[in-house]
């Protein structure tokens, strides 16, 4: 992407009709407006759980076909994300280069692309996978935009907790893609995330608390202390891991699966107390390392969906 000029705290720079926008940097724009680093999270999820429903390798073509679809959809529920969001992008340093922000893509830009994508995405999943897959990822796409981005974000601390649902839904989708079905394996896996997403985004919050403060965004670090937030990790962690092993004495996953749970999970536990403990030292800053168990949250579900995806070839 292009350069961009300094501008001052919270202006939307709205690029003029004969403005020069390079091409390339314009389909990079439009890229970015879909957050694909976002998008390989949520697909690392859906892939797995798929091998789970077909107990072995599900057809190639219906995994092509749900992924793109799945990231269609959320491609569009994160551009609609930053049309709402766009005013206090401006002011947050950690989007202050997003494309509406920038310029590189108007308001209307925008809104169209995410419409579009929407559109484009539900048919793609009922035409291509099945209807029942189609429902599931409109719900998660109005769910994000309209109860999270539009209701939830700038009104309470518990935002992520109930608007995190939107990103627990690929779970369900990646089962109902092969079966056509639900069942309790995916409703599991559901809590799991579900469980995942305070602990995991939370800590993120607590590095950029004042880029949230600034905006008027209650995320939970802005409105409790570090010890009142690490606790909140740890409970929900507990709860996290606990879900986790649920799966192999309901006969979903064998022993592969529940050693990697029980490893993973326990270095996750260690990691969110050890940041209790330095919250309740009174660390700051750099010394909290709160960064640690953000980046270790990745790499448990990584780890762990691997781990259900392969645990039915060992059984």
């Amino acid at each position: 992407m292009t350069a961009v000029e300094s501008r001052p705290a919270g202006v939307v720079l709205t690029p003029s009709p004969g403005g020069h926008r390079p091409f390339g940097a314009r389909v990079k724009a439009f890229v970015a407006l879909t957050k694909p680093r976002i998008i390989e999270l949520l697909l690392i999820t859906t892939v797995p759980v798929m091998f789970l429903a077909a107990q072995d390798v599900p057809d190639l073509w219906l995994v092509l076909t749900t992924c793109i679809g799945g990231y269609l959809s959320a491609g569009g529920a994160n551009a609609l994300n930053m049309y709402i969001d766009r005013d206090i992008d401006a002011l947050m340093d950690r989007t202050s280069q997003r494309p509406l922000v920038t310029g590189m893509v108007s308001p209307r830009e925008c809104l169209v692309f995410g419409l579009a994508l929407a559109v484009v995405s539900t048919l793609w999943f009922g035409l291509l996978v099945n209807w029942l897959s189609a429902a599931l990822a409109l719900g998660a796409l109005l769910f994000y935009v309209i109860v999270y981005t539009m209701i939830l974000k700038r009104r309470t601390s518990q935002n992520i907790v109930w608007g995190g649902i939107a990103g627990c839904m690929p779970v369900m989708i990646g089962w109902s893609a092969v079966t056509n079905s639900m069942s309790w394996a995916a409703a599991i896996l559901f809590l799991v995330m579900f469980f995942w997403t305070p602990p995991h985004y939370w800590p993120l919050s607590m590095k950029v608390k004042e880029d949230y403060a600034r905006v008027g965004v209650p995320m939970l670090p802005v409105v409790a202390s570090n010890t009142v937030v690490a606790r909140q990790i740890v409970l929900y962690s507990w709860v996290m891991v606990a879900v986790s092993l649920l799966l192999t004495p309901l006969g979903y996953t064998g022993w592969f699966y529940t050693a990697v749970a029980l490893v993973t999970g326990g270095w996750w536990l260690w990691e969110a107390h050890s940041l209790q403990r330095r919250a309740k030292s009174g660390a700051t800053g750099g010394k909290l390392k709160e960064m640690r168990l953000f980046h270790w949250s990745i790499t448990y579900v990584s780890l762990l969906f691997v781990a259900v995806a392969v645990d039915p070839f060992l059984r």
